[in-house]
């Protein structure tokens, strides 16, 4: 019981330190992975041994499957490449797995203590990062020498041994043994260094560690298609046609199960180098097979999973790819460019207000107001998306962006029913009655109308691009839409003196409008704040400085008469 209890911890180990060298380089890494994923789907081959490089960083190509199917769900690259990738991605822990059957056990207390001295050391940094990638390989070379060392009293346990013969002998079973254990772990990887370790030490004979193997390449791919249920349809295609491969690998192979482990046997290779050199054989095998396939295989699942009609609701989101999470830089890319549609159809709201201005038409206006449905839900989706990034995952750059994401966000929905506002105010003071602004006043309204529209599309390039002189720009706009707003105010004032007719039939409404928009202005320029404050140009705010000057001038008396 107790040899068992070790093996299980040691199992448990390895799926650990997997799991933080994937995290890790996800982390530090992530942005620049991205970046190659995309820039290398130029044609098959490299978009194949682009996953083949980037499988062999983080270790997983479940991860790798993840960002691909993230990519092609955003429109990103299509889905021949994405599933070129994928073949990479198999070959790439095929490859891995044979660097860590070497003898590392050497490496394994220079890493960990390394790891730990630079994890602890500085935990929100790369450096800490890295620290944790150094953690993750030391355990899994530590936890390969303890599945080494407790597999030896299970070989002698009775127990034990009629455990594993009840499984040897019926292919299905150990393939379904092999998927069952690569998706509960997540990682076909340990499950591979796991059979490997348990053939080496003759617990399970060769050919039910080759059908292990066998499923747990299967298991790996099921593993991403319930991983993505919930993405777009475009996104799920890429699992889908990799389960394709993987299934019809298994299909070919199954047949020549007996014989390759003939072969295996009269080659004379040690069983631990049966299970390592199969897995490799296999993707390998895929790879060259089905590389000349990706397109008609990618045409497939867009039969078996067709678009959906829906996706293209504006008020649905389209970019919050929920396989993204597990990667905060990718998860913040969704993020920002949801965010920025939600500034699109701030500005469809903001340019048919103006129409509804001139022209008085109602059933515009009550299409407009149900735009700002759409806005609440987008800004929650939003929302409730950055809440599931791990912020302790962040840099102090990334947690920065989520929060200024979050405030964009948060202005966009408060602009959204400003306007709603108005346009209700329109509806029932306005258009009801059939009035209309007088010819100067209108011209104001039009002139502040125009500097809103133009500061909301600086605004949302300042958002994507966080350019300096572009946030200047719009922080002295605001200054300038504020000197406006008090003078058209002073001049409707005037109009109302000279009992202007059409001033007076709508001088709250004139006002009340007028007010509204710079508050929306504020909203729109408040987006430059945090670009300005990082650069340490953001000017001191004026109350600030009279409440300094008001304290200094009642404390000088004092100070006076205390000498």
């Amino acid at each position: 019981m107790q040899a068992l209890l070790a093996l299980l911890s040691a199992v448990a180990l390895l799926v650990w330190g997997t799991h933080m060298v994937r995290t890790g380089f996800l982390r530090v890494y992530g942005t620049n992975l991205r970046r190659i994923l995309r820039a290398s789907t130029g044609s098959r081959l490299t978009a194949m041994a682009a996953g083949i490089g980037v499988t062999g960083l983080i270790q997983s190509s479940s991860a790798t499957a993840l960002l691909t199917s993230s990519f092609a769900g955003q429109g990103l690259i299509d889905a021949a490449a994405a599933l070129a990738v994928m073949l990479g991605a198999d070959v790439g822990t095929s490859l891995m797995v044979q660097v860590f059957a070497l003898n590392l056990s050497w490496l394994s207390p220079l890493f960990l203590m390394v790891g730990v001295i630079l994890h602890l050391g500085r935990k929100a940094t790369k450096i800490g990062q890295i620290g944790r990638i150094l953690i993750g390989l030391g355990l899994m070379i530590l936890a390969l020498q303890m599945i080494g060392a407790a597999t030896k009293p299970l070989t002698q346990a009775q127990g034990v041994q009629v455990l594993f013969s009840s499984i040897s002998g019926d292919v299905f079973l150990d393939m379904l043994l092999g998927a069952l254990l690569a998706i509960g772990s997540y990682s076909s990887l340990a499950v591979v260094l796991l059979t490997a370790s348990l053939a080496a030490s003759h617990v399970i004979p060769g050919p039910v560690a080759i059908a292990v193997v066998l499923g747990a390449n299967l298991g790996s791919g099921l593993s991403v298609v319930l991983s993505t249920l919930r993405a777009n349809t475009e996104a799920r295609r890429v699992p889908m046609g990799n389960l394709i491969f993987k299934l019809a690998g298994c299909v070919l192979v199954l047949p020549l199960l007996g014989l390759i482990g003939g072969w295996f046997a009269n080659v004379g290779l040690e069983p631990e180098r049966q299970v390592i050199y199969f897995h490799l054989g296999f993707n390998l095998a895929l790879a060259i097979l089905f590389l000349g396939a990706v397109g008609p295989v990618a045409r497939l699942t867009e039969r078996i999973l067709p678009s959906d009609e829906l996706q293209d609701s504006p008020g649905k989101p389209k970019y919050l790819d929920p396989t993204a999470l597990q990667t905060p830089a990718l998860a913040m890319g969704c993020a920002a460019r949801e965010a920025l549609r939600l500034g699109d159809i701030v500005q469809v709201m903001l340019n048919g207000m103006m129409t509804v201005l001139r022209t008085n038409d109602l059933k515009l206006s009550e299409e407009l107001r149900k735009m700002d449905d759409m806005v609440d839900d987008l800004y929650t989706a939003i929302k409730l998306y950055l809440t599931q990034i791990s912020r302790e995952a962040l840099e102090e750059k990334e947690g920065k962006r989520w929060a200024d994401i979050i405030q964009f966000t948060i202005n966009m929905e408060h602009a959204g029913d400003i306007i709603e506002r108005i346009l209700i105010n329109l509806a029932d003071k306005k258009i009801r009655h059939d009035l209309h602004f007088s010819v100067a006043g209108m011209a104001e309204i039009e002139d502040l109308h125009a500097r809103l529209l133009a500061h909301l599309q600086l605004g949302l390039s300042v958002f994507l691009n966080g350019d300096l002189k572009c946030a200047q720009q719009l922080l002295a706009g605001k200054d300038q839409f504020r000197s406006l707003e008090l003078r058209y105010a002073d001049n409707h004032l005037a109009r109302l003196s000279d009992n202007t007719p059409h001033s007076i039939e709508t001088s709250s409404l004139h006002l009340d409008l007028m007010s509204d928009m710079k508050r929306i202005n504020s909203l729109f320029c408040s987006i430059a704040y945090p670009i300005l404050d990082e650069a340490g140009v953001l000017a001191p705010s004026r109350l600030r400085e009279q409440i300094e000057q008001v304290v200094s001038e009642t404390s000088a008396p004092t100070e006076l008469s205390a000498k």
